[in-house]
This record gives C-alpha cells, sequence and structure tokens, in this order.
C-alpha cells in the first residue's frame, strides 16, 4: 500500500532525508523510531503530499504521490506532531467540520470513532485549545479517522502525553489494525518500538535498519551488562575510563555497558565482571551491581547509529 523508493530531502545545507526506501503492506502498524531531527517528521510530510521531495518516489495505494495528490488525500489520515486542530472550536465543531470536508456523515463511520468518542463526549461543548494533552490526542484523531482512511499516519502521536494516556493510545491502535486500517507512526520514545509491527530506526534522516522488533534485539550479539552503584554520575565517568570497556550509556536508573574482550565461555565473562567491579570499589563506589541482560530496541538503536557514525568518520577521512 505504501512504496517508497530512494527520497531525499535537503533544506540548504541540512540533509533532512538520505536516500530512504522501504515498503509497508496489509493491516500492520509500522513504527517510524528516532530521536528529536532525525527526519521523521520530514518523511511523513512527504508521505502526505504536503511537500515535495528532492529525489525519489513515493505511491500510495499505486498512486503517484506528486501526479495524483489530491486522491491520495482523500484516501490517508494524517495527525500531525503538533495540534494542529481550531482551537476556538469546540469539540462537536471541529469534528463536524472535517466530516464536511470529506462529504461524510458521524454516522457513517461512527464505529471507527465510537470508543474514542465516548471519552470525549462529555466535553463535546468544550473549546478544543481548554482541553487536556490526553483529550487533544483523541480529538485529533477522531478527526484523522471519521472519513474511514485506508492508510493513518501519526507523526509522535504521544509526545508530551502521559503514560495512562499513552497505553490508551496504543490501545486504541491495535483496535483499528482489526478494521484494515494500515497505520504509520513515529515516535521518539524507543518503549514504544515493541508495541508495533515492524520498525524503522532512522537517525540523521537515513534509516538503520527495518525490520520486527523481535528481529532487530536478536540480531544484537554482543554482551551487556547493566551496571549501578550509589553515585551514578561519577559511575558513568569511571566506567568511560576503563580500557576494555568499549561502549557506556545511562539507562534510567543503570548504565549499559559493553567489552572490547570476546568470550569464549561463561568463566572468562565472570572474570570480566569481577574485574570491572574491582575496578569500581578501588574508584571509591559501593553497593555496586553488575549483571548482564538482555537488550532492547534502544540498545540495538545505540550500537547501530555508533557503527553509522563510525562509517560517516571513515569515508570523510577517505575524501
Amino acid at each position: 500500500m505504501i512504496k517508497v523508493e530512494h527520497i531525499s530531502k535537503s533544506y540548504g545545507k541540512v540533509k533532512a532525508l538520505q536516500d530512504i526506501s522501504f515498503e509497508v503492506s496489509g493491516k500492520e502498524i509500522f513504527g517510524i523510531i528516532g530521536p528529536d531531527g532525525a527526519g521523521k517528521s520530514t518523511l511523513f510530510r512527504i508521505l502526505t503530499t504536503l511537500i515535495l521531495a528532492d529525489q525519489g518516489s513515493v505511491h500510495i495505494n499505486g498512486l503517484d504521490s506528486v501526479k495524483n495528490y489530491r486522491t491520495i488525500r482523500n484516501n490517508i489520515g494524517y495527525m500531525p506532531g503538533k495540534f494542529s486542530l481550531y482551537q476556538d472550536l469546540s469539540v462537536e465543531e471541529n469534528l463536524k467540520f472535517f466530516v464536511s470536508i470529506f462529504n461524510t456523515t458521524i454516522e457513517e463511520n461512527y464505529r471507527l470513532i465510537k470508543d474514542i468518542y465516548k471519552q470525549l463526549e462529555p466535553f463535546k461543548n468544550r473549546r478544543a485549545g481548554a482541553l487536556s494533552g490526553g483529550m487533544k490526542q483523541k480529538l485529533a484523531l477522531s478527526c484523522a479517522l471519521i472519513h474511514k482512511p485506508d492508510i493513518l499516519f501519526l507523526d509522535e502521536p504521544t509526545t508530551g502525553v502521559d503514560p495512562v494516556s499513552r497505553k490508551e493510545f496504543w490501545d486504541m491502535l491495535q483496535e483499528l489494525k482489526k478494521e484494515g486500517i494500515v497505520i504509520l507512526v513515529s515516535t521518539s520514545y524507543m518503549d514504544e518500538a515493541g508495541l508495533c509491527d515492524r520498525i524503522a530506526l532512522i537517525q540523521k534522516g537515513e534509516f538503520l535498519t527495518v525490520n520486527t522488533p523481535q528481529n532487530i534485539v536478536h540480531e544484537y550479539t554482543e554482551l551487556l551488562w547493566a551496571v549501578s552503584s550509589e553515585h551514578m554520575s561519577k559511575l558513568l565517568t569511571d566506567l568511560r575510563k576503563h580500557p576494555e570497556i568499549k561502549t557506556c550509556y545511562a539507562f534510567g536508573d543503570v548504565h549499559h555497558i559493553t567489552t572490547n574482550q570476546t568470550f569464549t565461555n561463561n568463566t572468562q565473562a565472570d572474570n570480566f565482571s569481577n574485574d570491572i567491579k574491582q575496578y569500581l570499589e578501588n574508584s571509591g563506589h559501593t553497593n555496586i551491581v553488575l549483571h548482564t541482560i538482555q537488550a532492547s530496541v534502544e540498545d540495538c538503536f545505540m550500537k547501530l547509529a555508533e557503527h553509522t557514525n563510525e562509517k560517516s568518520l571513515t569515508l570523510n577521512s577517505h575524501e
């Protein structure tokens, strides 16, 4: 249903997207995961025919996004990252406005938004600008769905929303997938990657990989440790000073580390752990906890991004 081939986009000297290609078909939630400034919003604006790519092509349901943009717009739903409905209109007035644009009725596709709109109904006369973040999100989704689109584009829909509303929103997406709607969602929250059927990890305008979250984690082959102590800031500095530690990143209340060493058995890995504990004790750390862990999608992202940066530096050194 979506076919993207070698699209690139620049703003002056800034390369927002670099040779992006992927396909999405069938009933799935496809996530585009990456930090702020990675190119997610630019990609969504191209996919929804709002801006043109400098190079490459996009086809939506077999239609060219440049030649057939009017038809495409009638068959997709788009929820931009920034709340963009009419803030001075009420909840009900915003919904009626979108119904009139797409020449449909609320009743015709009400089943698609019923579970969402039930939560909005008590506030139907409230101005959209006066809604909470979670309620604004639900209203924007209702407006994007009211014409029963084939494909739904959601650009960072859970940014700035409380954890409960985030969970409710993803539950709604799972229900919409059952209706046969293809969903593309972007997010900077790595923990949301596991809620997608497939994901693309994006950094500096480039896709690092496209796969299922499970396969991406499975491809992470390095041993990974979680480390904590009483003084986490000093711990990060001391770990990065150790010559045998390859990478060290802060992850919440622990630090994740990998090593330059190669182990052929568990005893060697245990010896490395003991050496690190001893080093940290000698550096003045107390209550040290160190154990191996399963990699997360965020660990995989950090590894792939690091590899891409190393590759870029190598290419630049040869220029």
